[in-house]
């Protein structure tokens, strides 16, 4: 992950995106695979704090690593 500017506190989609070089489509997917998981819709606007990036870096690092336990989908 880049840098994060620790005087920012939100970032959006696109933003969030960039700083953790991946694309809106790859970061949807990482939502929609550990957040919005239950049935729940991905709200229209979402914004990101700098501890959500380094939540969603570690998703994005270890999706399909399977020495990860991961917590199973809420139902």
């Amino acid at each position: 992950m880049r840098l994060l500017k620790s005087d920012k506190e939100s970032y959006s989609e696109v933003e969030a995106a960039e700083v953790l070089g991946i694309s809106m489509d790859r970061l949807h997917l990482l939502l929609n695979e550990n957040v919005f998981n239950d049935g729940s819709p991905k709200p229209q606007q979402l914004s990101f704090r700098t501890t959500d990036l380094i939540l969603i870096e570690f998703w994005d690092r270890t999706l399909a690593d399977n020495k990860v336990v991961r917590m199973p989908k809420r139902h």
